[in-house]
């Protein structure tokens, strides 16, 4: 079987290390320059000849840099004759960008191919259909056992767990399955970027301890206005639980705000600082989940039992 070689960029070293850990194996040194041209280099300094090469770098901000570093290093990959470059990308930004007439998922999508990755792994793409954008493998994680397992270790009585809409309902049924609670949604219809409106609840809130759960969070926009609406239903309370805990333009502090939310729950596979942090914000982390997704394509064992949500 051939080595193994891990590499980071730097938009998450942490999780890279973590990821190593439960791996037991070193996380490689790479290196990333800036000339004064504000034009970048990355050097992977170990051997890739013939290796089984995973570079860990989720697309959080500043998304761009980001992605030309990731670019960069399967580049960097593949020229030092790497038998299969994997780009695991925790967060992947542009699986937003899904319509005819926003197409950059599938020229991001290309980009990546084209610079050398040969399989990608990912976690808890915005839009699934994104996956099909890639001419090259690709696994798609989830996080509603890590989540699902938080929650277990609570008093979940009078609970119910709550999409912000339709959209996103299968995979909230999924997680109150997992937690044996029932399910609502609410009726969402996004005006824009920083509006959105719910007209209705479609199930019962009322009096109830609400669980919320989304695939991430950036500006709030849709969390605050679900917030407004379960109180006019007379919710009792609120947790919401995130895979991608971005929170854009301070929405952590607008939506800890609200007296109801008792809690936010969000994965690791974007950074968060101390500074960005509160006392409500929960992190989980998925590096468990992401290191046995490795191990298992590395030694070329099914990756399906690990996002099977049911």
């Amino acid at each position: 079987m051939r080595e193994i070689s891990i590499f980071s960029g730097t938009a998450h070293r942490i999780l890279a290390a973590e990821i190593c850990g439960h791996l037991s194996v070193p996380l490689q040194p790479a290196v990333v320059r800036r000339f004064a041209t504000d034009c970048l280099e990355v050097q992977l300094q170990s051997n890739c000849r013939e290796r089984d090469v995973f570079l860990i770098q989720p697309l959080s901000a500043p998304v761009q840099e980001h992605l030309v570093e990731l670019l960069l290093m399967l580049d960097a990959a593949r020229g030092a004759s790497a038998a299969r470059v994997t780009a695991v990308i925790p967060h992947y930004a542009y699986a937003r960008s899904d319509k005819k007439t926003m197409p950059r998922g599938r020229l991001v999508a290309d980009l990546l191919v084209t610079a050398g990755a040969s399989r990608v792994l990912t976690m808890t793409l915005h839009s699934p259909q994104v996956h099909g954008f890639f001419s090259v493998p690709v696994d798609h994680l989830h996080a509603l056992r890590e989540i699902a397992a938080h929650f277990r270790a609570q008093d979940l009585s009078n609970s119910v767990v709550v999409s912000p809409d339709l959209g996103n309902a299968k995979t909230a049924a999924a997680l109150a399955r997992m937690l044996g609670l029932p399910v609502a949604a609410g009726a969402k219809e996004r005006i824009s970027d920083e509006k959105v409106t719910i007209t209705s609840i479609i199930g019962e809130v009322a009096g109830r301890n609400v669980i919320v759960l989304d695939d991430e969070i950036a500006r709030g926009t849709t969390i605050i206005e679900l917030l407004g609406k379960l109180r006019e239903h007379g919710a009792r309370t609120v947790k919401i639980a995130c895979t991608h805990g971005l929170f854009c333009d301070g929405a952590l502090k607008r939506i800890v705000a609200w007296p109801e939310v008792l809690q936010v729950v969000c994965t690791n596979t974007v950074a968060i600082t101390e500074s960005e942090r509160d006392e409500k914000l929960h992190v989980i982390s998925v590096a468990p989940a992401l290191a046995e997704a490795i191990r298992r394509i590395h030694e070329g064992e099914s990756v399906s039992a690990l996002f099977d949500p049911h």
